[in-house]
């Protein structure tokens, strides 16, 4: 497996089920997040690896979780999330083979296409699990992204050094 240098994630039906919650009399919308992802998270930066978000939803729940995580490179409300990928992928001056992305649906389909390492959650269609490298066990906001790095890292052999890296941040007797 190639060095990723990049790791790019969907939203909605990776880090979430789907599901939109409404609030009867408002224009609130809500989106449930599983924590077990943020792991996938801290495990990317401990390896100093970019983690970018590119959805098509626009929405400030995504925004804000984002910032609650210290995700840099956050994109909402994308057409195309090729168009984006690449000119983010040029401005690091990665190559497509270095780049790892996980989608759930349709649009995703160019991405996941171009990407060196391509994934998606147990929950995704059968046509877009025939576009990815790798099905992942986990449904879409049950820890799928999380698994996505995590395998990333054990088929390289570097999980329990990521594991160490962290448990090495902790004083002792904290």
């Amino acid at each position: 497996m190639h060095r990723i240098k990049l790791f790019i994630t969907d939203i909605d039906g990776v880090w979430t089920d789907g599901g939109m919650y409404y609030a009867e009399n408002s224009a609130d919308r809500f989106k449930k997040f599983n924590t077990a992802d943020s792991a996938g998270v801290l495990f990317l930066r401990l390896a100093g690896i970019p983690l970018a978000i590119i959805t098509g939803e626009d929405s400030g729940a995504v925004r804000q979780r984002a910032g609650k995580l210290g995700i840099r490179y956050v994109f909402t409300g994308v057409r195309n999330k090729l168009q984006t990928a690449d000119r983010l992928r040029k401005e690091l001056g990665i190559d497509w083979d270095e780049v790892a992305f996980v989608g759930d649906d349709i649009n995703d389909i160019p991405l996941l296409r171009k990407a060196g390492w391509s994934a998606c959650p147990a929950s995704a269609e059968n046509y877009i699990k025939n576009e990815v490298d790798h099905v992942l066990s986990r449904s879409g906001g049950q820890g799928a992204f999380r698994e996505f790095v995590q395998t990333y890292f054990e088929r390289r052999g570097e999980l329990d050094d990521i594991i160490q890296m962290y448990l090495d941040q902790i004083p002792p007797n904290a």
